[in-house]
């Protein structure tokens, strides 16, 4: 019975969790046309969400001292990395086809773990890559010679890159912990905690903001812009309405039941919701902006997310080390997988996101 109701409360928190992640650029694209440089909006998300967290970063600030690369890395990369470049690139091409680019990330993880790890994968993972890009060709049409402004592809296809580079530290992390436990105690020595995934994420988003206020220089922002209004498919919004909407729904609404959703659910299931977010992202985008995807389009985006949840899904994991080598929960970077470990995320959290942008 209890298992039952857990299962419920975890798929319910999955899909709260979704539709925040995708609800991010929706918010953000009216900010940017009304004159907002898309790295301010970054830092303002960023900032705000990181300050609504400290508190949280304060209880676990024995992560600054024990996982110093594992906090930088998620700042560095699945926060700052990931957000600014899926900002910059809905500035220029519509919400939904960013976030699907962005899906390309775990077919790239399976290249870098077969061609520079040089580890096997399984077929289906390899099905799930060709799926992945098959698919994407569809979204960006490129039967018209790429039908979208090609550097905005190019800024969301970095989106993707940051959160293999995150999964790439984060894999040097766990084999380097691993390796320590073996030889302070042996093989059958216990296996270190791992970093509790609230606490990465409230040190993440620090770091992130940090990072930002060098790179995006918010002195310099047209403060006036958010106490004015953003037009919104010819409605005006308040700025700081849409403002409030990112910080506190997109962001730390978004992780937080995210992470206590994993919790909840298997990394499969967990997984299939994560995909959600992409299908949210779009029709929202749909609705509110009234950026419309032609039928080949939104066919071919069907098919990116089953090959990012088919790659996903078959990326092997090496048992050692506190930090997953291969990318556990969809779409939330840094969260919890069934087995208590912190993973990459390959969705958009980070969607704009964890991991999400």
């Amino acid at each position: 019975m209890h298992a039952t109701q857990g299962r419920s409360a975890g798929l319910g928190l999955a899909l709260v969790s979704a539709f925040a992640f995708g609800g991010s650029g929706v918010a953000a694209k009216p900010l940017i046309e009304a004159g907002l440089d898309p790295l301010h909006v970054v830092w303002l998300r960023v900032a705000g969400a990181a300050l609504v967290m400290l508190p949280v970063a304060w209880r676990h600030r024995n992560l600054v001292r024990e996982r110093p690369a594992l906090l930088a890395g998620f700042g560095l990369f699945a926060v700052a990395g990931v957000q600014a470049c899926y900002f910059a690139a809905i500035s220029r091409i519509p919400v939904g086809v960013a976030l699907l680019v962005e899906y390309l990330a775990p077919a790239l993880v399976l290249g870098w773990v077969r061609f520079v790890q040089r580890r096997p994968v399984t077929r289906a993972a390899a099905v799930g890559v060709v799926l992945a890009v098959g698919g994407l060709a569809c979204v960006v049409e490129v039967w018209a010679g790429l039908g979208f402004d090609a550097f905005g592809l190019l800024l969301a296809l970095g989106a993707a890159c940051c959160q293999v580079g995150y999964f790439v530290l984060s894999d040097h992390g766990g084999q380097g912990s691993g390796q320590g436990s073996q030889g302070a105690g042996g093989p059958g020595a216990e296996r270190a905690e791992p970093p509790h995934p609230v606490g990465v994420i409230a040190y993440g988003l620090l770091g992130g903001a940090v990072v930002l206020t060098v790179v995006a220089r918010p002195w310099g922002m047209d403060w006036g812009v958010l106490g004015a209004s953003a037009a919104m498919n010819g409605h005006a919004v308040p700025a700081w309405l849409l403002l409030g909407w990112i910080v506190l729904l997109a962001t730390v609404l978004a992780y937080l039941t995210g992470v206590v959703s994993v919790r909840l659910l298997s990394p499969q299931v967990a997984g299939v919701v994560a995909c959600l977010e992409a299908v949210i992202a779009t029709v929202l985008a749909w609705v509110l902006l009234g950026e419309h995807l032609s039928a080949p389009q939104l066919v071919g985006g069907t098919v990116v997310l089953a090959g990012a949840f088919i790659a996903q899904s078959s990326a092997p994991r090496p048992p050692s080390g506190p930090v997953a080598s291969g990318p556990g929960t969809p779409g939330l970077p840094g969260g919890e997988c069934a087995d208590g470990d912190v993973s990459t995320g390959a969705g958009g959290g980070f969607s704009g996101r964890p991991a999400a942008p």
